[in-house]
């Protein structure tokens, strides 16, 4: 049994550096998370009908929309235009995000942390 743990021990030098590259990797993440909140991405659709800016956040910031889609007698197709720019706008804006977070977590070989 003793041998056992005497074979544990050695090992602790070793979960000492490890947790020092997660706290390491920790302060990257809030780092690049921050970084990646100020950031801006313009998007649209309906082949530039429709523009919408977001941030990192995932915070819409505008919304511009080309007066000659403006139709009132089809306010669905405009509708339908803003629902399609805002949700590839959020698309946009999480792949940012996951690409830039993967940059600090893809090089770490962590088993069992993500």
């Amino acid at each position: 049994m003793k041998k056992g743990f005497s074979g544990m021990g050695g090992g602790m030098p070793n979960m000492n550096n490890m947790m020092k590259q997660v706290q390491q990797m920790q302060k990257k993440m809030q780092e690049v998370q921050e970084e990646v909140e100020k950031k801006e991405l313009e998007v649209s659709a309906g082949g530039g009908a429709i523009s919408v800016k977001i941030n990192g956040k995932k915070e819409v910031l505008s919304i511009d929309i080309k007066p000659e889609v403006i139709d009132p007698d089809d306010v669905e197709m405009l509708q339908d235009l803003i629902v399609a720019a805002v949700n590839e706008a959020i698309r946009s804006a999480e792949e940012m995000v996951s690409k830039e977070m993967s940059k600090v977590t893809g090089n770490m070989n962590i088993p069992g942390l993500f």
